[in-house]
């Protein structure tokens, strides 16, 4: 009986999923009623009920109480909201997928940006650079500093789509887990180095360099990430903290 629901639920979902490709539901319209679409696409209204409960949560629909049940703006930073939630729940051996997923992406997005750039965004990377280096040994400070200035670098881009899968690869677990290695290990001057170079690349309009720049920032997070991961779980991480010369140290 179960599985029987579940399968109900998934028939809905599908159809209604449908409806909203093929254009009979465009963004912000409103829905049938749950008997209304009960009826249409013959199905049970509880099976209807499920369905809206899942696409909600997916932010497809909007159930407005007392109102009615919408379609969104199906626009991709909110169906994209997800992806970061989700990756917070990845065990650390999928962490690395990550960072390898960034890695495809993020130098080639810093690139496009370097073209793209206004006098106005680099101001405000300018401004984020100095809130950085003020909170060079506040963990939780440098987490939201270094989240803005990566946001606003993929933002320049212009592509939403790109800028939601940026912000969501670059989840606040991972974050936390390198920066707070980062200043335990003394290393935290060298990532916000990794910062700047980025910064001067995009202020020189200079995509090569940009991308190198990113690419550079990335491979040593991911560096770190692993030394990190590596480690026992009672051991400091100032002991794992890879060498300088070695130019693994990470950023986030």
């Amino acid at each position: 009986m179960e599985e029987a629901g579940v399968a109900l639920t998934d028939d809905a979902i599908a159809k209604i999923r449908g409806m909203i490709q093929s254009g009979a539901l465009p963004p912000g319209a409103r829905l049938p009623t749950e008997q209304q679409l009960s009826v249409q696409m013959g199905i049970s209204r509880s099976g209807v009920r499920e369905a809206v409960k899942v696409l909600e949560a997916a932010r497809v629909l909007d159930v407005r109480r007392g109102d009615g049940t919408y379609v969104t703006s199906l626009a991709p930073r909110l169906l994209l909201e997800g992806l970061g939630f989700a990756l917070e729940l990845l065990r650390d051996d999928t962490l690395l997928e990550v960072m390898e997923v960034r890695r495809m992406l993020e130098p080639v997005a810093t690139g496009v940006a370097a073209l793209r750039i206004t006098d106005e965004d680099l101001d405000e990377l300018s401004k984020i650079l100095d809130d950085m280096r003020s909170a060079a040994d506040d963990a939780e400070r440098l987490i939201q500093y270094d989240a803005a200035f990566h946001r606003t670098v993929a933002a320049v881009t212009g592509n939403e789509t790109l800028t939601s899968l940026l912000d969501g690869l670059s989840g606040q677990t991972l974050r936390a887990r390198v920066w707070r290695g980062l200043i335990e290990g003394n290393s935290s001057h060298i990532t916000l180095a990794e910062h700047e170079a980025i910064y001067h690349a995009l202020r020189d309009r200079d995509p090569l360099l940009a991308q190198a720049s990113a690419l550079m920032h990335v491979n040593t997070s991911e560096s770190w990430l692993r030394a990190v991961l590596a480690a026992p779980p009672e051991e400091p991480a100032d002991s794992v903290a890879p060498q300088r010369s070695q130019r693994s140290t990470a950023n986030p």
